[in-house]
């Protein structure tokens, strides 16, 4: 803004400036992506004013708090995917032809807001119920506009499976909002669309029972002593459910049976508490990598058994590995760059394995085709409720080796 001396007065297209009549939505977008990529609760009001270029009481004018940006911030997001989805369905149109142009629609939808895609994935825990179900309503919606055209193309499949496939596709589809890999436009939007056509085409009947080597969780009969790991394991439960920012040390502690004070000589904060679970979840994944690679005998096997044990821990700790992708904005800034090239050591070897057996793939594309399998065990996995029934995991594999051997 320029500003008035008297040696040096404002000119007079400066003094008459008038508002943007779409200032509001570009308030809302500015959000999205700052929530997005920090955090919501890591932005402040007066940033997103700054980054518009107008001053906090202005942008009060356009949203009364912070949680209004956030509400319309989300809903707009999902509402742009679920607008494209329904400008480009054609009821009359074959099932096919109507799945494609559903597909290309979101695909470059998503492409275009890409920075703003974390933001449902993740952000919307911060809504209030009612607030958060209009959301989940929204992506009901967008689901059933795959799982329709779906169904009529696939008459075998179950509604079940219609679903699971549908809401598979779309991970695909936001999976480019977990990562920042650079790619042309167009060679992201030609590779998410053959994937998610992969996985439309998946065989889910034909999935044998996943072979899992976890423990089953209703066969345990010790529970857990050391107050240390109790409290490590309720917190990630809580802040799975409530968000790191919404949940305190009383609450952990009374969830572990400990008092607030006693919580303190085990975690010296509730930072601390969320790197170490970081470290135990970075752990359990390095333990099951070396373990996979260790049985197998050729890159193919080693991903099917990757994908297994991946599954097997998603399935049996959802709490970890959804606090593991969805926190590391809350941690000191020491730690986010240690446990970032931790994730970032881990997706390189599924790469460097899918390179191997899909030598048609670029190292870039293989990036994006690996990280779109690993959201697929908490995308559907939040579907199936984490049924640790071994068909439902089963078909988790199906799926997930899908969207990796195409």
């Amino acid at each position: 803004m320029a500003q008035t001396t008297r040696s040096r007065p404002v000119p007079t297209d400066a003094a008459v400036r008038r508002r943007p009549k779409d200032r509001k939505a570009q308030i809302a977008l500015t959000a999205a992506q700052a929530f997005s990529e920090r955090g919501y609760h890591a932005v402040g009001v007066d940033e997103i004013a700054a980054a518009v270029g107008i001053s906090g009481p202005a942008l009060y004018r356009h949203f009364p708090n912070k949680y209004a940006l956030l509400l319309q911030a989300a809903l707009s997001t999902v509402g742009s995917l679920r607008a494209a989805a329904d400008a480009a369905a054609d009821p009359v149109a074959a099932p096919a032809d109507q799945l494609d142009r559903i597909l290309r629609a979101l695909i470059t939808t998503t492409v275009e807001h890409r920075r703003t895609g974390g933001l449902y994935r993740w952000e919307g825990r911060y809504l209030q119920p009612a607030d958060r179900e209009l959301m989940r309503a929204d992506f009901r919606a967008l689901n059933e506009r795959l799982a329709t055209p779906l169904g009529r193309l696939r008459p075998d499949l179950s509604r079940r499976d219609t679903t699971i496939l549908a809401a598979a596709a779309l991970s695909v589809v936001g999976s480019i909002t977990a990562h920042r890999t650079a790619l042309a436009n167009r060679r992201i939007e030609k590779l998410l669309l053959a994937t998610a056509w992969d996985v439309l085409h998946c065989d889910l009947a034909a999935a044998p029972p996943a072979e899992s080597t976890a423990p089953d969780p209703a066969a345990r009969g010790l529970a857990v002593t050391s107050k240390r790991e109790l409290l490590l394991g309720e917190a990630m439960k809580i802040f799975h459910a409530q968000g790191y920012h919404e949940s305190s040390i009383e609450e952990i502690g009374a969830a572990a049976g400990i008092n607030a004070s006693s919580v303190y000589r085990h975690f010296p904060s509730k930072a601390e508490l969320l790197a170490a679970g970081f470290h135990r979840a970075a752990d359990r994944l390095a333990v099951a990598t070396d373990e996979a690679l260790g049985a197998s005998t050729g890159p193919e096997e080693a991903l099917r058994r990757l994908s297994a044990a991946y599954i097997d821990l998603a399935f049996a700790r959802p709490e970890v590995l959804s606090v593991y992708f969805a926190e590391i904005g809350n941690l000191p800034s020491g730690e986010r760059t240690n446990l970032r090239n931790v994730q970032r050591l881990h997706v390189e070897e599924w790469v460097h394995l899918l390179g191997t057996v899909r030598p048609e793939l670029s190292p870039v594309e293989a990036r994006f085709v690996v990280h779109a399998a690993l959201g697929q065990a908490l995308d559907v996995g939040r579907l199936m409720r984490f049924d640790i029934d071994a068909r439902s995991r089963g078909q988790m594999r199906a799926v997930m080796l899908t969207v990796l051997l195409g």
